[in-house]
């Protein structure tokens, strides 16, 4: 593992060849990123997925080549929107507005996965940055108060980072931690 600035590296190239490079379809006006993106120094990440639809806070529909894949986004948890038969929770609809905002239809984003594949529900389970500017969507989504930290061993590559990032954001009294009751 090679530690380089806020992000570890692990076997980009694998995880590159593993999904298989899809071409850049061009920016689609992100907005800029709030919290620190991959240092200039690095080596730029390449897109390996493009953003099909968001579903809500932590789920999105990505396209790696041409097949379509559910992603569950790793290390966070926003209010329910959409869980049948439960209630619209304190924050959800911000916390989807704000994740389908950083990741917009046809958003180029690189797609890192961690030791488990999928979740019980067969989603992809994967760490989302966007390729225009390296923002690093799960960290980003936590550390404006529109997640709370949820990690499940083994998969824990960015743990203490996003887990730094929950510290901040409820000292700070961000988003759902000064809009949701206790």
């Amino acid at each position: 593992m090679k530690r380089v600035g806020e992000i570890t590296y692990i076997g980009v190239v694998a995880i590159v060849s593993a999904f298989g490079l899809v071409r850049c379809r061009g920016d689609h006006g992100e907005p800029a990123a709030t919290t620190p993106a991959i240092p200039a120094t690095t080596v730029a990440l390449q897109p390996n997925a493009i953003v099909d639809f968001v579903i809500d806070g932590d789920t999105v529909d990505l396209f790696i080549g041409d097949v379509q894949e559910r992603v569950r986004l790793i290390g966070v948890d926003t209010p329910e929107t959409k869980k049948a038969n439960t209630p619209v929770e304190c924050f959800g609809p911000e916390a989807s507005a704000f994740t389908a905002s950083l990741l917009p239809p046809g958003t180029p984003v690189y797609l890192e996965r961690d030791v488990e594949a999928r979740d019980d529900y067969g989603r992809l389970l994967g760490y989302v940055f966007r390729t225009s500017d390296g923002q690093f969507v799960n960290r980003e989504l936590i550390a404006q108060g529109f997640a709370t930290l949820l990690m499940f061993p083994p998969n824990v590559t960015y743990a203490d980072e996003m887990r730094e990032a929950a510290r901040v954001a409820e000292r700070r009294n961000v988003g759902l931690w000064a809009a949701c009751p206790g």
